[in-house]
């Protein structure tokens, strides 16, 4: 944190996007001024000042909206803003192209800092450049707070907390699984997406970020007995029936891993995370595991093309700051289960948690979870060994972000499971 007593507690960055928007109204809506100093940031005034007009007649006794203004390519704008408050909260993609300077400035002065990202060629980036300075001046560099990767890595971290503490033993191999919802995916996803595949094809640091299960990981670890996500249709080892690759397994495997490490490796140096999405059980299963599997590598051939993913992002990719309604935005939802499995001194044991939301997962659900990172780091409400750094959600901010989400209408819950295919 900076020396000085900063102005704001949460300034919520690029606040006239979509995404950005949408943390701004959860978090006037769900604090009043007693509780959270917001202010909105970004590089248009005019645009600011509209929103903030309309955030303040929605904050219950909320008289006006603080505004800043800064450019995402100017550091001194940038530092000014990251002096002036306890966290910095950005939606403001694609990262690899537009987050570096901001990730710096908070790093310099002292300030926490969350964001969306999924690009884990520049999470990596960052991990390199700026984890030992984020540890030195206690800035709290927390990446992937949205639906990339907080029910991934916060479930994972539930499984975890339940086995140790029910077990005396963490779970050697958790698997995620995307069973279900509905929504849609944000310009900004799709942006970051296409940036991933834009660095893969000219820069060799980034290939090695996508090849590398271990990328996130700390320097002189970045190997382990994990073989990666899955990318071919297989028969599910827990639950049995099929499953498919999930196109979100790159970058929350990787997350995940990096908690572990973070972490000081209490869920084992064995331990093995996949992220699937289950298909069902005999041939129709198959089949549709089948299907998934070849979309998504076509999908995949045609991005590693440099004239075919230049045309689907100018034509088909919403741009950034793109998005539904508040309405639509309301009226999706998703579902993350999570299975870990173990052995303790009683023998082999199973735990099962839960994760989801009634919101579409890249826009409603996505919003609340930032919102809730930057304040849990605005009011030091954290289960963290750490005071500064580049971290994850679970080992920067831990289990009271889930109680937080809770609070605001999330599932969030972990048990003991009944027994697997192979028990």
């Amino acid at each position: 944190m900076t020396d000085a007593d900063p102005t704001h507690d949460v300034v919520v960055w690029g606040a006239t996007g979509v995404a950005g928007r949408f943390t701004a109204e959860h978090l006037t809506e769900q604090y009043g001024p007693e509780e959270l100093s917001l202010a909105v940031g970004g590089r248009n005034r005019e645009k600011l000042d509209a929103l903030a007009d309309d955030l303040a007649r929605r904050g219950d006794a909320r008289d006006d909206m603080p505004v800043v203004v800064g450019d995402a390519t100017d550091p001194q704008s940038l530092r000014a803003i990251a002096e002036d408050a306890r966290v910095v909260c950005t939606t403001v993609g694609p990262y690899t192209r537009l987050g570096s300077p901001l990730v710096e400035a908070c790093v310099e002065a002292g300030t926490d800092y969350c964001d969306l990202t999924g690009e884990v060629n520049w999470v990596r980036e960052t991990v390199d450049r700026f984890h030992e300075a984020a540890v030195e001046n206690g800035a709290r560099i927390v990446h992937s707070c949205g639906f990339d990767s907080v029910p991934a890595d916060l479930g994972t971290l539930l499984v975890q907390s339940f086995a140790r503490k029910e077990h005396d033993a963490p779970c050697d191999t958790v698997r995620i699984y995307l069973d279900g919802g509905s929504g849609s995916v944000s310009g900004g996803t799709l942006a970051s997406f296409g940036e991933l595949f834009e660095a893969a094809a000219t820069d060799p640091l980034a290939r090695e970020a996508l090849r590398n299960p271990y990328s996130l990981a700390p320097r002189g670890e970045r190997s382990g007995v994990d073989a990666g996500e899955q990318r071919w249709p297989q028969r599910d080892a827990l639950r049995g029936g099929w499953s498919a690759p999930s196109p979100m397994a790159p970058v929350n495997e990787r997350v995940v891993r990096r908690s572990n490490a973070l972490l000081d490796y209490s869920w084992g140096r064995e331990f093995r995370c996949t992220e699937v999405i289950p298909t069902g059980t005999g041939p129709r299963g198959a089949a549709t595991a089948g299907a998934v599997a070849g979309g998504l590598g076509l999908f995949t051939a045609a991005m590693s093309v440099g004239p075919i993913r230049s045309a689907l992002r100018r034509y088909f990719f919403p741009d950034p700051g793109e998005g539904p309604t508040r309405e639509e935005a309301e009226a999706g939802s998703f579902l993350i289960r999570l299975l870990g499995r173990g052995t303790g001194a009683d023998g082999a044991f199973t735990v099962e948690a839960e994760f989801g939301a009634d919101r579409d997962p890249g826009y409603g659900a996505t919003a609340r979870m930032l919102g809730e990172s930057a304040v849990s780091l605005a009011h030091d409400e954290v289960d963290s060994p750490f005071e500064g750094g580049v971290l994850t959600p679970a080992s920067g901010i831990g289990l009271p972000l889930a109680e937080r989400l809770r609070e605001v209408g999330f599932t969030a819950s972990v048990d003991e499971a009944g027994p697997t295919v192979d028990e």
